[in-house]
């Protein structure tokens, strides 16, 4: 790829980190301390607006992929998007100061919702552009390394620049609203300019598009697929523990002197040396492959991290040592994620004829933040359950528990992520060959799966056309069999209790949330926001489930002949997926 693309694609992670940076670390304490809004209410909105990502992103990336216009799936979403996520940056940055407590409550609520339903309409489609820019094996690792850079970087800016506006005088009301300007226009013309100038490819655009649910029910088909994704969510498990936990283990197990010029120091020495080893990452992925380089990045923080339980107070150079050592992989993971998906997505394309690029980035983007949000909530109420007090000095018990959680945890789901990633079968060899097949469909010939050495017909030449089969990807293999063996009403009644089900999961959900906020003055605990979490993606799942009842009476009342569905059960695999999603939750 020309250097120009590569720079014009990655520019926009620059200030989209630099948007999430202040989000996750000043958003809080601004609006609790500053802004006068209620730490119940703060608590239940952020868990209310995550829980509401279980319905943007899946509903954003299948727009994106589905969406036939003269510039392209993608950049109409980027170019849209853009400027509404920067306006809603700056207006959850710059509330007006003469808000009540009541008027800056909703301010943050609808501020804040608006701006994770904005980020997600530019962000998720312009992940979604990366795999189509090239095909290339090695060349999507510097195509991601590029953007990963950007990112690193936006994060060192945006942690940097509040820290430096406020020590030049301004208050940190200030300081706040004037990063929501920049950052919000460097956005803008960020993604402008990559609207503008970089193409998308012609080929992917003019394809037909799927149906959702079915969508949903063969991507969790897709064996590498489920192998990345269960990597992720291991890894992901424990996500937000270092960045929540950090301040707690300088201030209470290290004790520097000068705590707020150490932390400072940490959190740069791990960005910069994340952005600094980058481009040897880059040299080992195409020396050693993508597989072997990224499950060698597990051990730089496997190891870091747990050599950080043995730390005690004064240890303030071993410990900057050892983040040292945890940062210098911190970049690899961010570029050689993106890259392998990419080759994910091609395998999607053997078995499918699709390019679903927006759809599978939605599932890496959502289900890691639903494991991430128990990961930052339960460690707080653990702390407080042992008796936690801000701002004097920790019992031993608390302090033995901030070293475990800060330093073991995340060590030992990474250990979990790196033995689950162990499984991943594409290689630089086997990614050659599914490129082989994509082209023996394109010609009209039959592919060899290079993982199951089956073959694969191309879609248009298989028994049950390709809309019928489509459809009938609505149901598990389990209830076709029922409407096959014992009539249309089996199918109907299993994917009707599977609704109840949901409903049942997300009422349930919504009555302890009630049970356990009793005042948006105080901070409900971990059980209502896991609660609210849960409402969110039960919700998500009725919509799914309401969409294949639908369908289901479609079927029972002749849509699709029993003998096609007999062939169909015939030439489909039996491996059933492994998600509550999109499995028979009647069993």
């Amino acid at each position: 790829m020309a250097l120009s693309a590569l720079l014009l694609y990655g520019l926009p992670s620059f200030a989209g980190a630099a948007m999430l940076v202040p989000t996750y670390i000043h958003l809080p304490k601004f609006y609790s301390d500053v802004v006068g809004v209620p730490l119940g209410f703060l608590a239940i909105g952020i868990a209310g607006a995550r829980a509401f990502d279980a319905l943007s992103d899946p509903c954003i990336g299948w727009l994106s992929d589905r969406t036939h216009t003269r510039w392209g799936r993608r950049r109409p979403w980027i170019a849209f998007g853009a400027p509404l996520c920067a306006a809603a940056f700056f207006a959850l940055f710059a509330p007006p100061a003469w808000l009540t407590t009541r008027a800056a409550s909703a301010w943050f609520a609808v501020s804040f919702v608006l701006f994770f339903w904005f980020h997600t309409i530019y962000a998720l489609p312009h992940y979604a552009l990366g795999p189509e820019l090239t095909l290339d094996y090695h060349e999507r690792s510097r195509l991601f390394g590029y953007r990963e850079s950007f990112a690193i970087v936006g994060t060192i800016a945006a942690s940097l620049a509040p820290v430096i506006m406020m020590g030049a005088g301004m208050t940190q009301r200030d300081a706040l609203a004037w990063l929501g300007v920049g950052v919000g226009v460097a956005l803008v013309l960020s993604c402008w300019l990559l609207a503008a100038r970089v193409r998308e490819r012609p080929g992917f655009a003019a394809r037909t598009s799927n149906p959702f649910v079915p969508g949903v029910r063969r991507a969790l088909r897709n064996g590498p697929f489920r192998i990345l994704l269960a990597t992720y969510v291991v890894g992901s498990a424990a996500g937000a523990i270092p960045g929540t936990f950090m301040p707690f283990f300088n201030a209470y197990v290290i004790r520097p002197e000068n705590e707020q010029m150490w932390l400072a120091l940490y959190l740069g020495a791990y960005f910069g040396a994340g952005f600094l080893f980058l481009p040897l990452w880059l040299m080992a992925a195409r020396r050693f492959g993508k597989k072997a380089t990224w499950l060698a990045s597990f051990g730089f923080g496997i190891t870091g991290g747990a050599a950080m339980f043995f730390l005690d107070r004064g240890d303030v150079y071993a410990t900057l040592f050892l983040i040292i050592w945890s940062g210098t992989s911190f970049g690899a993971g961010l570029f050689l994620g993106p890259s392998i998906q990419a080759d994910v997505i091609d395998y999607d394309e053997l078995h499918t004829g699709k390019r679903r690029e927006a759809q599978y980035t939605a599932f890496w983007a959502m289900l890691p933040k639903f494991v991430a949000i128990p990961s930052a909530a339960i460690p707080i109420a653990v702390l407080g359950s042992l008796g936690y007090q801000p701002n004097v000095e920790q019992t031993p018990v608390v302090v033995l528990a901030i070293k475990a959680i800060f330093a073991l945890t995340p060590a030992f789901f990474s250990a979990l992520a790196f033995v689950v990633a162990l499984r991943f079968p594409i290689d630089e060899r086997v990614h050659g060959r599914i490129r082989a097949g994509i082209a023996a469909h394109a010609r009209g010939d039959a592919a060899v799966d290079p993982l199951t050495g089956a073959t694969v017909l191309p879609p248009r030449a298989r028994a049950v056309g390709e809309e019928t089969g489509w459809f009938l990807d609505h149901f598990s293999r389990r209830e076709l069999l029922a409407f096959v063996g014992r009539g249309p009403r089996a199918i109907v009644g299993r994917v009707a209790a599977s609704l109840g089900l949901a409903l049942a999961v997300f009422l349930g959900a919504v009555l302890v949330t009630a049970d356990r906020v009793t005042s948006l003055a105080e901070d409900p605990g971990a059980l209502a926001v896991l609660a609210i979490v849960a409402a969110g993606f039960a919700l998500a799942v009725s919509c799914y489930h309401a969409v294949r009842l639908a369908n289901a009476r479609r079927l029972a009342a002749g849509r699709v002949d029993a003998r096609a569905v007999t062939a169909w059960l015939d030439g489909t695999p039996r491996e059933e997926p492994v998600c509550a999603l999109a499995s028979d939750a009647t069993g």
